[in-house]
């Protein structure tokens, strides 16, 4: 009787263990890609799942967050002929896991390819002044070009940006030359303007105090003033503009 128990109960026990095997569980921001017989089956999870066993496994369990993915440094030749060395970051995400598992074999390392690919060929695109002042452009430039690449994959690439731009030492001189040269052209610029000025503010003055003679003896009692606060020995004595007419008239007239 015991010999006919354990031999009915062990199949019974292996169907039992086999049942469980069947049992998966994943994590929220994962999604099981199932085949069956070789055979895409479909999505499963979160939470617990079950599949038929021998029959059915799980080919892959895809990460859905957001990825973050450092693209090393690249020597890149900008359009006018620039060596620079730059280095970017990638945001992506697997919007569909299926395509993610079934049309590339490893989704990460593609976009990761691809990604160096884009940035080499997008930064020979535009020119160094570009690539320095109109970053923004070139980052969704490169955002757009990338996730086309990507989307058959079932990938979406959320953000891309330039982290660091390296120039070369004679480069970096150069440009410090040409900045030094600007800042003077600007302060030359800013003190012919200030001369302009000021000439004008004096011609509006001096014909100011033309139509009124009082204003040139006040000035003149201004003048001795500071001069006399400088404790000089010499001594000043403002004389009319008047006497020096009647001067000249007379020498004139001779």
């Amino acid at each position: 009787m015991e010999a006919l128990l354990c031999f009915v109960g062990t199949p019974i026990l292996a169907a039992l263990v086999i049942f469980l095997l069947g049992f998966r569980v994943i994590d929220e921001y994962e999604r099981a890609v199932v085949f069956r017989l070789g055979r895409y089956k479909g999505l499963k999870g979160p939470g617990w799942f079950w599949i038929i066993p021998l029959f059915e496994w799980v080919e892959s369990v895809v990460d859905i967050r957001v990825i973050t993915l450092d693209v090393p440094p690249q020597d890149c030749i900008t359009h006018d002929n620039v060596t620079v060395r730059v280095d970017a970051v990638t945001y992506f995400r697997v919007v569909d896991a299926m395509r993610a598992v079934i049309y590339v074999k490893n989704y990460h390392m593609a976009t990761f390819q691809i990604a160096q690919t884009t940035l080499r060929s997008i930064i020979g695109q535009v020119n160094l002044d570009e690539l320095l002042a109109d970053r923004e452009r070139i980052n969704e430039h490169i955002r757009t070009v990338l996730d086309e690449h990507t989307d058959p994959w079932g990938v979406k690439v959320t953000l891309v940006e330039i982290k660091d731009v390296q120039l070369p030492d004679t480069m970096k001189r150069s440009m410090a030359k040409q900045a030094e040269a600007e800042r003077e052209r600007r302060a030359k610029i800013i003190r012919a303007e200030g001369e302009l000025s000021a000439a004008e503010k004096l011609v509006a003055a001096a014909q100011q105090m033309a139509t009124s003679p009082g204003s040139m003896q006040l000035r003149y009692l201004e003048t001795l003033n500071e001069i006399a606060q400088e404790k000089n020995s010499t001594i000043v004595f403002p004389l009319p503009i008047e006497l020096f007419e009647v001067l000249l008239r007379g020498m004139t007239k001779s």
